[in-house]
């Protein structure tokens, strides 16, 4: 019988790296064959961000000294990749960046109508390519009735923050596993891969796993 191999992805929806690291791990499970189950868990890429967010390209200037037109080239390069793994990245000068609580605590009671992973890859098309503010609670849970979810309980998730102390306790173990940025992804819970890898190394990866558990 055919082991099902256990894939836990640390990641937040503002973050591009983590959807392009995701389409390429999808493909190369695909090509491989590989039974699997995919865990989604939270991380912030900015959990001191205020309510409002801050300009896409000003935040990335700011936090990565990069220049004007190093921005520019960095878009254009994640909007080739995107064009190849079904990804239409839409940058504008507009493009602004959040913070992602509220996202992570409706992801969770998504995941437990079994929809998590439904939810987070409308939230990375939502963010990226339709430029929606997941900052707003309207949005989020406008979001979540859009794939068949209870809009109104998604709003009373979000309102009253009944999972703000699970997404808390879960995001201080990954940063006690040493999770210092996403995308972050655990094979079989013990084998640790960062990064966008490309298809052919997820693909690589794969089949040395399953080479070792034959």
């Amino acid at each position: 019988m055919t082991k099902t191999l256990r894939i836990d992805i640390i990641s937040d929806v503002m973050c591009p790296w983590c959807i392009v690291g995701y389409r390429q791990l999808s493909a190369a499970l695909e090509a491989t064959g590989t039974a699997h189950e995919i865990h989604w868990h939270p991380f912030e890429l900015n959990p001191d961000m205020p309510p409002e967010g801050q300009n896409l390209r000003e935040h990335i200037m700011q936090k990565y000294g990069s220049s004007l037109e190093e921005s520019e080239q960095s878009r254009q390069h994640l909007k080739t990749l995107g064009s190849d793994l079904g990804i239409d990245f839409q940058f504008s000068d507009g493009s602004r960046m959040h913070n992602t609580f509220n996202t992570h605590q409706l992801l969770h009671w998504a995941n437990t109508q079994e929809r998590m992973h439904d939810l987070k890859q409308a939230l990375f098309i939502a963010h990226f390519t339709n430029a929606r503010d997941l900052s707003d609670n309207a949005v989020l849970a406008d979001i979540a009735g859009e794939i068949g979810l209870d809009r109104t309980e998604a709003l009373a998730v979000l309102d009253d923050q009944r999972y703000a102390s699970q997404i808390r306790q879960e995001e201080n173990f990954w940063t006690k596993q040493g999770i210092r940025g996403v995308p972050a992804v655990v094979f079989d819970r013990q084998h640790l891969v960062t990064g966008a890898q490309g298809v052919d190394n997820f693909t690589s990866i794969l089949k040395q796993l399953a080479e070792e558990t034959a």
